[in-house]
């Protein structure tokens, strides 16, 4: 029995906007190579930050399974998580991102009723 290979069309790639200015957003995406998880939580990711950001944000994939040791800056524990580094202060949010009102209130976006 031979184990069917996945083709998938959508690829994780970094995104960044050529400057940053001092209202931009930096946001880092943990994520574990291009897993299903992965790929989700990067396309909710890309989704929000285009209806919501304006253009001032910039995303970093990082990809713990070619760097593991990147993960303790952030005690990453599980994937994808969802690094806010600017602006401040840190904000982290684990899963795929496709609860959008949850994510718009991780990341401050979004007024808890």
């Amino acid at each position: 029995m031979k184990a069917k290979k996945e083709n998938s069309d959508v690829k994780i790639k970094k995104e960044k906007t050529t400057k940053i200015s001092k209202d931009s957003w930096v946001l880092r995406l943990y994520v574990a190579g291009q897993s299903p998880k992965a790929i989700l939580a990067f396309t909710n990711l890309k989704k929000i930050c285009e209806e919501q950001l304006n253009g001032k944000y910039s995303i970093e994939v990082i990809d713990l399974m070619e760097n593991p040791q990147l993960a303790s800056e952030f005690q990453i524990v599980a994937l994808p998580t969802l690094i806010r580094k600017l602006p401040v202060p840190v904000r982290k949010i684990i899963g795929d991102l496709s609860d959008t009102e949850r994510v718009l209130i991780g990341l401050d976006l979004l007024a808890v009723n």
